[in-house]
C-alpha cells in the first residue's frame, strides 16, 4: 500500500493517477447511473407485473369459470374463488398445498368416488373434458355437476411446466338438457297416447311423426304415414282452403289456425275432422316445423247435419217440411224464367182421419210413409216433395215444361195410390184429391203464399167434385175456396141449431114395387144458401167429436120418423161411417133411441160405409157386434167394390148387402156388369143376406136386377130423397114388413139368430 502511494506521488505518476481517478470517478458515476436505471426498470417491470397480476386476478375473479393451476410438483399455485366455490374447498387453505391433500369429495358420471388428483390432473385424453359431481348447496344429496378441462403448459410458472385446469359449472345446462329431455319424452308419450290425432309436419307439409290416433283416423299405420305428403290425405275439394291458411300462417299473419275439413281414408271412406295447426319457429323467427292436431268430427258433423235436416224435414216421412218447402218455392219463383216453368201440386188424402182413428196412429203413420214413397216416385226428381201437416202434402215442381210435368206427376200419384196398403189381413186402398197450380203472372205476384193458395183452391174443388181426382186452378176457384172456409166455420153452429136434417129415399121390393123401407140421407138446410147436399159439407167435418154428435142427432131424427110412420113394419137405414164408431157412443145412442121410442130393433138398420177401413178385433167390430146382438141389422154398403167382399162378410156381423151403383149403371147393356151383378146377387143369397141394389134409374135395370135375384132396389126410378113431412104426407100404403119376423118362416132377410160373440 505504501509502495503504491510512493508511486503515485511521482509527478508524472501523479498526473496519470489523477486522470485515472477522474476516469474511475466517471466510470463509477456512469455505473451508478446505469444501476439506477436498472433499478428503475426493475421497479417499473415489477409495477407492470403487479398490474398485470392484478388484472389477471381481476379477470380470474370475474370469470364465470373457475381456474386451478398446479405446479409440476403438484402444489396448487392458483385457485380462483369461483373454482374454490365450485369444488367446495377453502381457497386460502388450499393454496400452496399439494393437489392430493385437497379436501375434495366428488363423483364421476357413474356416481363413483373421484379423488382430487384424478379429477384435476391431466389424463390420457386431455382434450376430453370430464364431468364430475360435487356436493351442492344443500349437501351431498344435492350434486353440482362441473366440467373439468386440464391442459399442461410448458412454462406456465417461472418457466416451469404447470397444469391449468378449467372448471365450468354445467349444472344448469345438464338440468336444462334433462328438462328438455323430460319435456320431449312427455311430449312424445302424450302424443303417442293422445286420444286425438297428432302429427309433426315439416315445412314441405310432409308428415315427420304421427301417433296411433292419427293413423287410425286415416285408416293406416304410423310407419306407413311417415314421409307421406299431408295434402295427399286431404279431400280434393278442401285443398285450396288449407293452402290459403298455411300461407297466412307461414307469412306470420296468424299464429295458428283451425279448419274443419275432409280427409280420404285409405279404404276410400271420407271423414270430417277439425285440424289445428301451429308453426314452430327458431329463436330468430325462421320457421322450423308444424305441429298439427286432428280431431275426428264426423259424428259431430253428422249430428249437426241431422239437426239441420230435422229442422227442415218431416221426421216421419223424411220429406221437406213447410218451412223448407216455402223457401224452395220462393227461391224458384224469384228466378227470371219462373213463368210456365214452376208449378205446385197440393195433395190431401181422402178419408185419412177415419183410417187413423180406427186403426190407430201406427197404421196412420205407415200410411203416410207409404204415400210419401208414392209421391217421391211420381215426382222422380223433378221437384221438392213436402209434408206440411197431417195428411197434407205439397209438391213444388220445376221443369222446362211445367204443365206437362205436373200432369205426369199427378197421374203417377193416382196410379201409385192404387197399390193397396197391407194392414194385417186387410188391404187398404188410399185415395187423394189433388190441386194443381202453375206459375203465371197472377199467381207469381202473390209469391209463394199466392201459388200455394191457388193449389189449395184447386184441391178443395177436387174434393167437392167427388174426391180422388185432380183439378187445375182457375181464378173462379179462389172464391169457391173462400166459400168452403166460411162454410166450415158455420157447420158447428148449424149442427147445434139442428139445421142438418134427414131426407128419406124409398127402398122398393122389386117384384111388387111396394115401399118397404127408407134410406135416411142428411141435408143442410142453410139459411142463405138453401139446401146443401152432403158433398158440400161433410168433407168439412174434421172434428171427430162433432161428427159423433151429429150422428147422435140424426139417430134421434130417424127414431122420431119411425114412430110417425103409419106402418109399424117400415124400417130406416142410417148411413154410418167407420169414424163414427169405436167409442160405443153411436151404439149407445141407437139402443137408447130404440128403447125411448119403443121401436123394434129390426126397424133401425145401420148402413155401414167405408167398410174397407174396419179391421178385425177392434173396438169398431165389437160395437157392430153389440148392435147386431141387440137385434139391429148391419147393412154393408157399396157391395162389390174395393178388395174382396168375402173378407167383410166373414169378419163383420152383416145382415144384408147393397149393390154399388157402379154395377147398376151399365146393365143390362154391359155384359161384364150384368155378369158381376148376377154373381154378387147369387153370392149374397147363398149366404142368406138381404139384397138391395141402389142407383136404379130405368125399368130395364129394375127388371134385370129382379131376374138376377136382387129382391129390393132404390134409385131415381122410385123417387128421390124427401123431407120427413113430405114422405109422411104421401099417404102411401105400406106392405108387410121386411123386418118383422113371421112365425115358422124366415123369408125376412134381416131376421137372423143373434150372434154369440161375447160383448166387450
Amino acid at each position: 500500500m505504501g509502495g503504491l502511494l510512493e508511486f503515485l506521488q511521482q509527478p508524472n505518476v501523479a498526473a496519470g493517477a489523477a486522470a485515472l481517478v477522474l476516469v474511475g470517478f466517471v466510470i463509477a458515476f456512469l455505473s451508478f447511473v446505469r444501476s439506477g436505471k436498472a433499478r428503475r426498470a426493475r421497479d417499473e417491470a415489477l409495477t407492470r407485473e403487479r398490474s398485470v397480476r392484478h388484472q389477471f386476478d381481476a379477470i380470474l375473479s370475474s370469470a364465470r369459470d373457475g381456474v386451478l393451476i398446479t405446479a409440476q410438483t403438484g402444489e396448487i399455485v392458483v385457485l380462483t374463488d369461483m373454482a374454490a366455490q365450485m369444488i367446495g374447498v377453502d381457497r386460502e387453505a388450499a393454496l400452496g398445498k399439494p393437489l392430493g391433500r385437497l379436501p375434495f369429495k366428488g363423483v364421476d358420471e357413474h356416481m363413483r368416488p373421484v379423488l382430487a388428483h384424478e379429477a384435476f390432473a391431466p389424463g390420457r385424453d386431455d382434450a376430453r373434458p370430464r364431468v364430475i359431481g360435487v356436493p351442492g348447496r344443500r349437501g351431498e344429496d344435492d350434486l353440482r355437476w362441473v366440467q373439468v378441462s386440464c391442459r399442461t403448459v410448458a412454462d406456465a410458472v417461472d418457466g416451469e411446466p404447470a397444469t391449468i385446469t378449467t372448471i365450468m359449472d354445467t349444472t344448469g345446462l345438464i338440468e336444462a338438457a334433462e328438462a328438455l329431455s323430460r319435456e320431449e319424452t312427455q311430449f312424445r308419450r302424450a302424443m303417442e297416447n293422445a286420444p286425438v290425432g297428432m302429427a309433426l309436419v315439416d315445412l314441405e307439409w310432409r308428415l315427420m311423426e304421427v301417433n296411433r290416433a292419427f293413423a287410425e283416423l286415416m285408416g293406416s299405420t304410423v310407419s306407413a304415414l311417415k314421409g307421406t305428403p299431408f295434402s295427399a290425405l286431404s279431400h280434393p275439394h278442401d285443398l285450396q282452403a288449407e293452402r290459403e291458411q298455411l300461407q297466412r300462417l307461414y307469412d306470420g299473419l296468424q299464429s295458428r289456425f283451425s279448419l274443419e275439413k275432409r280427409y280420404v281414408r285409405s279404404d276410400g271412406n271420407v271423414v270430417w275432422a277439425v285440424v289445428d295447426v301451429a308453426l314452430v319457429r327458431y329463436a330468430g323467427g325462421a320457421p322450423d316445423h308444424y305441429v298439427v292436431q286432428v280431431r275426428d268430427s264426423t259424428d259431430d258433423r253428422l249430428n249437426s247435419e241431422l239437426m239441420a235436416h230435422r229442422a227442415m224435414h218431416d221426421p216421419l216421412t223424411g220429406l221437406a217440411n213447410r218451412t223448407l218447402m216455402q223457401d224452395v218455392l220462393q227461391r224458384v219463383l224469384e228466378q227470371p224464367d219462373a213463368t210456365q216453368r214452376v208449378g205446385v201440386i197440393a195433395v190431401d188424402l181422402d178419408g185419412f182421419k177415419g183410417l187413423n182413428d180406427r186403426f190407430g196412429h201406427a197404421t196412420g203413420d205407415n200410411a203416410l210413409v207409404h204415400v210419401a214413397g208414392v209421391l217421391r216416385s211420381a215426382t222422380a226428381g223433378r221437384g221438392t216433395v213436402a209434408r206440411i201437416g197431417g195428411d197434407e202434402f205439397v209438391i213444388v215442381v220445376q221443369d222446362t215444361d211445367a204443365s206437362k210435368a205436373l200432369y205426369e206427376i199427378a197421374a203417377s200419384i193416382h196410379a201409385g195410390l192404387k197399390r193397396p196398403l197391407q194392414v194385417k189381413r186387410h188391404q187398404l186402398t188410399l185415395h187423394a184429391s189433388l190441386g194443381v197450380a202453375i206459375a203465371d203472372e197472377e199467381t207469381i205476384e202473390g209469391g209463394a203464399p199466392g201459388l200455394l193458395s191457388a193449389a189449395d183452391a184447386a184441391m178443395y174443388r177436387a174434393k167437392a167434385l167427388g174426391k180422388s181426382r185432380t183439378e187445375v186452378y182457375e181464378p173462379s176457384m179462389r172464391a169457391t175456396s173462400e166459400n168452403q172456409s166460411a162454410l166450415a166455420s158455420e157447420l158447428t153452429e148449424a149442427i147445434e141449431r139442428g139445421d142438418l136434417v134427414l131426407h128419406y129415399q124409398p127402398v122398393m121390393e122389386l117384384a111388387t114395387r111396394t115401399v118397404v123401407g127408407y134410406e135416411a140421407l142428411v141435408r143442410w138446410q142453410h139459411p142463405t144458401r138453401g139446401l146443401l147436399l152432403p158433398g158440400a159439407f161433410l168433407g168439412l167435418l174434421e172434428d171427430r167429436k162433432l161428427a159423433t154428435h151429429l150422428g147422435i142427432e140424426l139417430v134421434e131424427q130417424a127414431a122420431v120418423f119411425l114412430t110417425q110412420c103409419p106402418s109399424t113394419s117400415t124400417w130406416v137405414s142410417l148411413n154410418v161411417s167407420a169414424d163414427q164408431l169405436g167409442d160405443s157412443e153411436f151404439a149407445t145412442s141407437v139402443l137408447a133411441a130404440i128403447g125411448a121410442h119403443h121401436l123394434s130393433p129390426q126397424r133401425f138398420v145401420v148402413e155401414l160405409t167405408e167398410a174397407s177401413l174396419v179391421a178385425p178385433n177392434t173396438r169398431i167390430r165389437h160395437e157392430l157386434t153389440e148392435l147386431r146382438n141387440a137385434g139391429v141389422p148391419i147393412l154393408l154398403d157399396d157391395f162389390g167394390t174395393g178388395v174382396s167382399p168375402l173378407s167383410y162378410l166373414r169378419d163383420l156381423p152383416v145382415s144384408g148387402v147393397k149393390l154399388d151403383m157402379s154395377f147398376v149403371a151399365g146393365i143390362p147393356e154391359d155384359p161384364a156388369g150384368a155378369r158381376v151383378s148376377r154373381a154378387l146377387g147369387a153370392l149374397a143369397r147363398e149366404l142368406g143376406l138381404a139384397t138391395i141394389a141402389e142407383g136404379i134409374e130405368t125399368e130395364s135395370q129394375a127388371e134385370f136386377l129382379a131376374r138376377s135375384g136382387w129382391r129390393y132396389g132404390q134409385g131415381w126410378l122410385f123417387g128421390v130423397a124427401q123431407p120427413a113431412a113430405a114422405v109422411l104426407g104421401l099417404g102411401m100404403e105400406f106392405t108387410a114388413s121386411l123386418i118383422e119376423p113371421r112365425p115358422q118362416e124366415h123369408d125376412n132377410p134381416f131376421d137372423l139368430p143373434p150372434l154369440r160373440t161375447p160383448r166387450t
